[in-house]
């Protein structure tokens, strides 16, 4: 195994720790991030359906966004 992988999982790591902490720490304050407008919800009586599609235009677009400032940093 290359020790470029092993980097690359401790950098992950260290991402997933920092995401849990803010969200453990800072969750009541992320209560919009789900309820936006164009989130599809439908709630019947034995059923539910949920679909966050503008809760994940948001997440993909900040996503993107930080690796083009990761690229460009780093070329």
């Amino acid at each position: 195994m290359d020790t470029q992988v092993g980097k690359y999982l401790i950098l992950i790591g260290a991402i997933v720790l920092v995401l849990g902490v803010f969200i453990y720490f800072f969750g009541g304050s992320l209560k919009w991030l789900g309820h936006l407008p164009g989130d599809i919800r439908i709630e019947r009586k034995n059923f539910r359906f949920y679909f966050p599609v503008t809760t994940l235009l948001l997440i993909n677009l900040l996503i993107f966004l930080i690796t083009r400032i990761w690229k460009w940093l780093n070329f």
